[in-house]
């Protein structure tokens, strides 16, 4: 067909058909992303310079005097020995200034790849990088109440995080599927991760053939050079406070550093139960605990990409139950990023806890505190950014899609405040005058579309107009939110090849044992 013959056609299809084109695209389905933040806002910092020498020095007194724990981990004990540390048992205790110097090689910053290049994060510096929840047992949504997780769910969650235009990353076991064995799960839930998503991800932990078998899945989607000369997961390895590293945590942070994968090394704190009840003390425990994990990466393969971790938390003297979002959990936070930054390490705080039963008032007072102190505090990856509910054993589908929205909010406020010719708005104020309004002023029109950042989600229509809609709460509107984004979810495309690959992976390792429900 002549060039002038298809324009012709083509020119005529288009004037035909140009309302049903723009109503077409009015309602397509656009699917946003955000970049990670960059802060252009100051740190929060509430030590001073004597406070965090005195911490400094107590972790180093700690490590050398009281020492930490390898259990059940005989190659871990033999690498400390040689590097100078005292072995007395399982009990390892490291001189003074050793476990710093090994720091010295981990990266203060690292790139962490995704499979769609545009979604690749930088880890550490100025940026903080956004990843849902991580480890639920059960799930709930207004429908069907709080239930075991199934695979179902769990795919559902990373659909909504791959639609979710704030969310950096897809994050790791986002629920826990307990309908899929427990020695087989891990190949599902990467699966799902490596084809429903295109963003950053994490590998398993619970066991060192798992954090293997995440690695090859990973040579499948990147290719083995790739994986080999580059950070695809970053991924989570709790320390078992207080001063303890178990075996299995330790053998995939083995397995991971070996691979130059990165490894998030962080003490699963509580204080009053797994710390000291003081602030002071719980932040030297933290940082005598992250010194000898960060250090043990760097003798398994010096340069390895790791990240300062701290999960903290406090507990209710009546109840020893947990509590979130309060005054002491964001001291030790803020205080944490202070000592990560002077170890040029790359930090892991907050998010969006709660103790909370139910996406309540308790649950966003809660998480709001949390969520703007990981942000003043320099955080660099904030795991549990959106979904967590009932102290970590829930994720709630509707309050996914809540925080998820409030990260929004976030990235407005790191932004800083614009102080560009535009933005000083002059002639906006010449224009208008004493006594106008500027609704209709040039300036607001051409600024008006990106001038505030705007919600997703909450109901800011007049009483009347809401009522007459139902006057629905929050809950209802999350609920609908989660139903159009799920409804609106689009896979992202796979070469087939690799697609292939990945079924053949999973469905040879799982036809390979026997399904293992403990």
């Amino acid at each position: 067909m002549a060039d002038s013959e298809l324009g012709e056609r083509t020119g005529r299809r288009a004037r035909g058909g140009g309302g049903a084109a723009r109503r077409a695209e009015r309602t397509a389905v656009r699917i946003e992303f955000a970049r990670y933040i960059t802060r252009n806002i100051p740190n929060l910092e509430v030590l001073n310079e004597e406070a965090l020498q005195i911490i400094e020095a107590n972790a180093e007194t700690v490590l050398e005097e009281i020492g930490v724990n390898f259990v059940e981990n005989p190659d871990a004990l033999a690498l400390w020995r040689e590097a100078g540390a005292d072995i007395d048992g399982e009990r390892v205790r490291i001189p003074r200034g050793l476990a710093r110097k090994l720091c010295a090689t981990a990266p203060s910053q690292f790139t962490q790849h995704a499979r769609n290049p545009d979604h690749n994060v930088e880890i550490g510096g100025r940026n903080l990088v956004l990843a849902p929840v991580y480890g639920p047992p059960f799930v709930r949504d207004s429908a069907n109440g709080r239930r075991y997780a199934t695979i179902t769910d769990f795919r559902n969650f990373v659909k909504l995080g791959q639609m979710s235009k704030w969310l950096h990353h897809s994050g790791g076991t986002v629920c826990e599927p307990t309908d899929v064995a427990v020695n087989k799960r891990h190949l599902d839930m990467l699966h799902a991760h490596m084809t429903l998503g295109d963003k950053p991800y994490m590998g398993s932990v619970t066991e060192p053939s798992r954090a293997a078998d995440s690695v090859e899945m990973s040579k499948i989607l990147f290719g083995d050079q790739f994986v080999d000369e580059n950070a695809v997961m970053t991924s989570l390895i709790n320390i078992n406070s207080p001063l303890t590293f178990d075996g299995t945590m330790m053998g995939a942070l083995e397995t991971y550093a070996r691979a130059g994968q990165a490894c998030i090394i962080s003490p699963f704190i509580v204080g009053g139960a797994m710390a000291p009840v003081s602030v002071a003390g719980t932040l030297t425990q933290v940082l005598a605990e992250v010194l000898a994990g960060v250090a043990y990466s760097q003798l398994i393969r010096p340069g390895a990409p790791v990240i300062f971790g701290a999960f903290v938390t406090s507990i209710d003297m009546n109840s020893g139950a947990p509590t979130f979002g309060t005054p002491e959990a964001a001291q030790i936070t803020l205080g944490a990023g202070q000592l990560a930054r002077r170890l040029g390490l790359p930090y892991r705080s907050a998010g969006g806890f709660t103790g909370s039963k139910l996406p309540d008032a308790q649950a966003a007072y809660e998480s709001a505190n949390t969520l703007n102190t990981g942000l003043l505090a320099g955080v660099n990856f904030m795991l549990h950014a959106c979904g967590w509910l009932e102290g970590g054993l829930v994720s709630s589908y509707e309050k996914f899609v809540m925080d998820a929205d409030q990260l929004g909010y976030l990235h407005k406020l790191a932004a800083g405040i614009d102080m560009s010719e535009n933005a000083q708005a002059l002639d906006a104020i010449r224009e208008v005058g004493p006594g106008g309004h500027y609704l209709g002023c040039a300036h607001t029109q051409a600024n008006y579309i990106d001038a505030f950042w705007r919600t997703n989600l909450l109901d800011y229509r007049p009483f009347e107009t809401w009522d007459e809609q139902g006057a629905p709460d929050t809950m209802a509107l999350a609920e609908k939110r989660v139903a159009k984004m799920l409804g609106d979810y689009q896979p992202p495309a796979l070469d087939p090849a690799i697609a292939e690959a990945l079924d053949a992976y999973v469905a040879q390792k799982k036809a390979a044992v026997p399904d293992a429900f403990l």
